[in-house]
């Protein structure tokens, strides 16, 4: 009884959390999926848009003007990853590596210090009616902000725009031979990607009341872990599934974390929980396809 009492007490912060991490989730299946491009980057530009949103909030300006330039923000990271990659030809993770150590200075030279307080500035949820936006409030204001992103990447992925950037992913060679120019897709998709993932961590910033430069460390296991288990439940088979996979997985996933801290869990152990889950998830796909590596059956999983 005490630990269904307490993974019900779990239940609506894991939900808040999810709706949140689900940008970090989406953040990782647009290179991954879209753009078949092993990005790392989502991970400093979390930190770098919490950090930039936090600078602005303290600045005075108010929630949402912050967010849209800590979003901005975002856009630039993932363009450099992507510059980088073009311009200098070297691998993919290690462009994405240079560029969220970077970040991580960078975060400092803008808030001035490695974390910012936000307890006495206004945030986004404080609009919202209720008691200083309620955590029912805010459940259902996050998941709007979802909804609403699905169906914009969605609606994006059926333009001439979005299947020119669809079959970049499938075959760059068959891209190039179609016309299309690779190098500006792939800055704009990173820069699109990790813009969500900027969105994800003012949000994030927002919410918790305050900014860190550490606060991007483990999310881009978290949001692997969401998009295989999104997929796991619902496919990849169509562009709205593939879409919807990464949000919905995250709301499960955090809800799985919620039932492994009611278990007696301490919640230094979810990074190991989590690691465990991707390791056991990637094993599986290369046994049902025989013959893939692990990085080839995470882009063809649920296919």
């Amino acid at each position: 009884m005490n630990f269904l009492s307490t993974f019900l007490n779990l239940v609506p912060m894991g939900m808040m959390q999810g709706l949140i991490y689900a940008l970090i989730a989406i953040a990782v299946m647009i290179p991954f999926r879209i753009l078949s491009f092993a990005d790392m980057t989502g991970e400093g530009t979390l930190a770098f848009g919490a950090c930039v949103t936090a600078k602005c909030l303290v600045i005075g300006l108010e929630p949402v003007s912050a967010l849209l330039i800590g979003a901005l923000a975002g856009f630039l990271g993932g363009t450099a990853t992507a510059y980088i990659h073009e311009r200098v030809k070297i691998n993919t993770l290690l462009c994405g590596i240079l560029v969220l150590s970077m970040l991580y200075s960078i975060d400092i030279r803008v808030m001035g210090q490695p974390n910012t307080a936000l307890f006495n500035f206004p945030n986004l949820f404080s609009y919202l009616p209720g008691d200083d936006g309620s955590l029912v409030n805010r459940i259902v204001f996050l998941a709007v902000i979802d909804v609403v992103l699905i169906g914009l990447i969605f609606w994006f992925l059926g333009t001439q725009h979005g299947m020119a950037m669809r079959a970049l992913g499938s075959s760059q060679a068959m891209a190039r031979a179609q016309g299309v120019n690779v190098k500006v897709y792939t800055l704009v998709g990173l820069g699109l990607a990790n813009l969500i993932a900027a969105l994800g961590g003012g949000l994030l910033a927002q919410n918790q009341g305050f900014a860190d430069v550490n606060m991007g460390f483990g999310t881009l296991i978290n949001g692997l872990a969401s998009l295989l288990l999104g997929e796991a439940i619902i496919g990849n088979r169509t562009i709205f599934r593939q879409v919807a996979a990464p949000v919905l997985g995250s709301v499960v996933y955090f809800q799985l974390i919620s039932l492994v801290l009611a278990f007696g869990f301490q919640p230094s152990d979810l990074k190991m929980v989590t690691a465990l889950f991707v390791l056991v998830t990637l094993i599986s796909l290369v046994r049902r396809k025989p013959g893939r590596s692990p990085s080839r059956a995470i882009r063809a999983s649920a296919a």
